[in-house]
């Protein structure tokens, strides 16, 4: 009876710790899983180029969530993303990539770094990595360098157009430079990391065209998406930042910019109107020229928008 008892204590023993290891099994695993969680700046790695992306992964009421900005277009949630045995996986819907069937993104965290591969055009198999994106806290109490005219009101002079193969759709008119139509985007040749810039833009009646800081987040320049959500409307941060209060479209008119980028936090004011007042950017809009947030970019106006869009008066000033 005494050998039973103490192969029952014996036998109880290995099941209590067996149970404490597995314990500690499933915390592990919810740390590593929460490892995964936050904001990345993705690189997509095509044959023929690179392109940005950005993905934000949130646990709500115990399941995995994802808001994604893909080659083009605005941040939006995801129907599907799951994180199992250490294996990363959302996806984005065939609709919204032009594509014959859904880009499917698998992925591990290799590091401090994420590492995967996404079905891409023509049967491709593209890789893509990611890094976390960065904090970009603001300066406490910047200091303002002297004001830089990017626009001569002349020429093209310090401007590319990108890419370079596509039909022009820029040129200078009377001191102003205009866009009749969609055509290649137009980058500024310097880059700045935090800065004031004042532009001033007359936009047709059924036109679309945006200002993209450090060439990654647009600020919205249209009068032809009635449709679309607030944040996709004139004065808005494309994708995620809707103007308040909602600025009149004046087609034909000259209207005027004053924006402040600050970190990735931003103010826009619109013909003297604070419209964004010191809000957090979360992430890069789809068109952007790179996803590496934590450095420098250029001033970049959008041309591959319809409709005829001019501007004049574009002058940066740089914090030192």
């Amino acid at each position: 009876m005494n050998r039973m008892r103490e192969m029952q204590r014996v036998v109880i023993a290995v099941a209590a710790w067996a149970a404490l290891l597995g314990t500690g099994a499933s915390l592990r695993a919810a740390e590593n899983d929460k490892a995964y969680l936050g904001r990345w700046d993705l690189t997509l790695k095509a044959p023929e180029r690179e392109y940005p992306s950005w993905v934000e992964l949130k646990e709500e009421n115990g399941e995995l969530k994802a808001t994604f900005v893909g080659r083009w277009g605005n941040a939006r949630p995801l129907p599907k993303a799951e994180l199992k045995n250490g294996t990363l996986t959302f996806v984005s819907p065939k609709q919204e990539e032009g594509l014959k069937e859904d880009m499917v993104f698998t992925g591990r965290l290799v590091g401090n770094m994420l590492r995967g591969t996404v079905n891409g055009t023509n049967g491709q198999k593209w890789s893509w990595t990611g890094v976390r994106a960065p904090a970009l806290k603001p300066p406490a109490n910047p200091k303002w360098g002297k004001p830089i005219q990017l626009f001569d009101g002349k020429s093209l002079a310090g401007w590319r157009m990108m890419p370079p193969d596509k039909k022009p759709a820029w040129m200078v008119k009377d001191g102003v430079l205009v866009k009749e139509a969609n055509g290649p985007e137009l980058v500024n040749e310097r880059k700045f990391k935090d800065f004031k810039l004042h532009v001033e833009f007359n936009c047709g009646n059924e036109s679309n065209s945006g200002v993209y800081l450090r060439g990654r987040y647009e600020v919205q320049i249209e009068n032809e998406s009635d449709v679309e959500p607030p944040d996709q409307h004139l004065g808005g941060i494309y994708g995620f930042l809707a103007p308040h209060p909602t600025p009149a479209r004046k087609p034909g008119e000259w209207q005027a910019y004053d924006i402040t980028l600050l970190g990735r936090y931003v103010t826009v004011a619109l013909n003297g109107v604070t419209i964004i007042d010191n809000q957090e950017i979360p992430g890069i809009t789809g068109g952007a020229l790179d996803s590496h947030e934590g450095t420098p970019g250029p001033i970049y106006l959008q041309g591959s928008e319809k409709g005829q869009v001019m501007y004049r008066n574009i002058v940066l000033t740089p914090a030192e």
